[in-house]
């Protein structure tokens, strides 16, 4: 590989930190192994067991919840890939990539979108958690379920519940409030201890369940073909959702690529199988709830309090607490915190966004959210899934199609460069991010119940269903055809510090 310059970045620029910097291709470490156990690592977490769980309480039969999350994760492979493809070639991260579309300023707008979502799923996982030190201390505390009501019943929340919910949340932001340094001994653990437990919960529904046979013959319970499709295309949405946040920020990762096959193939090795062989421990054990408990539990950390012997269940919370503060922290906490710290850099620091991360994450009522598979699904995958799809759209149309995989990264960080259109913003890419949402917002709204179904012709509301497509497909439309007519595109670029 020839000798390559690296970029002359004006490190005095308020677009400049050591931590946005391109890498240069000589400090590019991470192989083909290294992207593949990433997506292994990143698989392996509850919420995972609980997607595919959930589409077995919602309906299917085994084998229909596995394609349907095979599929999914193979269609949000392709964004990934492409998107994963500049961080690649030039070392940048996702925030920079994306000033090329939505300029210098406007990129704060899709790391925004990004790190909402990434609040919301910090306050799913601190649920989770708490979940499980709530399912231990009952059992040495009985009296904990019995704790007089002190929410409003429109919360749906339980004082027993709430008190460990907000105890796990405090532990979270105390660990942030110590810096991410100390949590990395927490990710071995969970490396080491949820691939044994998971096994463990597979090995104990089989025997429960008087073997595979009987678990894998448990009938879907759709009436009907059209009953069917109902629920399978949001459902697929869904699944396509679960990784949206992922397939805009990889270049956060694929920065430290080696090179383009080393990305491609470490993800496409990593991310669809690691997800569906997780995804069918999910399948197995709750569809073995059925034929063991009569009724069907799709949430782990409830069917574990089922569990005889409080020292079993106490170990298995435990555990189930501390992998769980190790996953929030790394993937929920240090993005969003950057993305906050980087609106105004001389106000919040990392700690700050940190905190910010945790309020919004109380905010979003993660225990509706996952309260049963249609909230998890239809509200929540399917629901962010339309804000992040036209994102997705735009990046790829604009890197592939308009600038032809050629980037001034010079550039990238001036205020005064390519990118920085009218103050800041490309109102293409902004116009045509808030067309891509648009035609999702009916479908969003009659899914919350915040207008009448009737109020809306069933096609628009339909259109919720496939929220990710229909955003991605119309953004990068309306983007592409935008760029074209009024906001030329400089093709005869120097790319530094690419591999190709």
């Amino acid at each position: 590989m020839p000798e390559l310059s690296e970029p002359v970045v004006d490190e005095s620029s308020t677009l400049y930190s050591e931590d946005l910097a391109p890498i240069h291709a000589s400090k590019r470490t991470w192989t083909t192994w290294n992207y593949a156990a990433l997506w292994i690592s990143m698989s392996l977490c509850i919420p995972t067991y609980m997607l595919a769980s959930s589409l077995i309480e919602g309906g299917m039969n085994w084998w229909q919840a596995i394609l349907t999350i095979f599929l999914g994760n193979t269609i949000v492979l392709i964004p990934m890939v492409l998107n994963g493809h500049a961080g690649a070639k030039y070392g940048i991260p996702f925030p920079v990539l994306a000033r090329a579309s939505f300029g210098t300023s406007g990129a704060n707008i899709p790391a925004m979108l990004r790190a909402i979502v990434a609040c919301g799923w910090f306050g799913i996982q601190t649920w989770i958690g708490g979940f499980a030190v709530y399912q231990m201390l009952r059992l040495w505390m009985p009296a904990l379920e019995t704790l007089p009501a002190v929410f409003p019943a429109s919360f749906g929340l339980q004082t027993g519940p709430a008190i460990c919910f907000f105890l796990f949340w405090l532990l979270n932001m105390y660990v942030v409030y110590l810096g991410v340094d100390s949590i990395r001994k927490l990710l071995v653990f969970k490396a080491f201890f949820l691939p044994v437990a998971a096994l463990a919960l597979l090995w104990w529904a089989i025997s429960a369940g008087n073997g595979l046979g009987p678990i894998l013959e448990q009938p879907a319970k759709f009436t009907s073909s059209a009953a069917f499709w109902a629920f399978f295309f949001p459902a697929l949405t869904g699944m396509v959702g679960f990784w949206a946040t992922l397939s805009l920020n990889i270049p956060d990762f694929t920065r430290y690529a080696v090179s383009q096959k080393a990305q491609v193939n470490g993800q496409i090795i990593g991310l669809p199988p690691s997800m569906t062989l997780f995804s069918f421990i999910g399948v197995v054990v709750t569809s073995a709830t059925t034929i063991i408990y009569g009724t069907t539990i799709w949430d782990p950390i409830v069917l574990a309090g089922r569990f005889d012997g409080k020292a079993l269940v106490s170990v298995a919370m435990i555990a189930v607490a501390i992998s769980t503060l190790a996953t929030n922290i790394a993937a929920n906490i240090v993005s969003p915190a950057n993305d906050f710290a980087n609106l105004a850099p001389a106000k919040i620091d990392f700690r700050k966004g940190g905190y910010i991360t945790g309020i919004i994450g109380i905010l979003i009522f993660p225990w509706k959210l996952i309260a049963d598979p249609t909230g998890y699904i239809f509200t929540w995958l399917v629901g962010y899934s339309s804000l992040l799809g036209p994102v997705g759209g735009i990046m790829i149309v604009d890197y592939f199609f308009l600038r032809k995989k050629q980037l001034v990264v010079d550039d990238l960080y001036s205020r005064r460069g390519i990118y920085s259109y009218s103050n800041g913003f490309n109102s293409a890419a902004i116009i045509a991010l808030l067309v891509g949402i648009l035609p999702n917002v009916p479908g969003f709204l009659t899914t919350i119940q915040a207008i009448p179904a009737t109020s809306v012709p069933g096609w628009i509301s339909q259109l919720y269903n496939y929220a990710w497509f229909v955003g991605f497909f119309v953004s990068a439309a309306a983007y592409l055809l935008l760029m074209r007519s009024v906001q030329p595109v400089p093709t005869n670029v120097t790319p530094h510090v690419a591999i190709d």
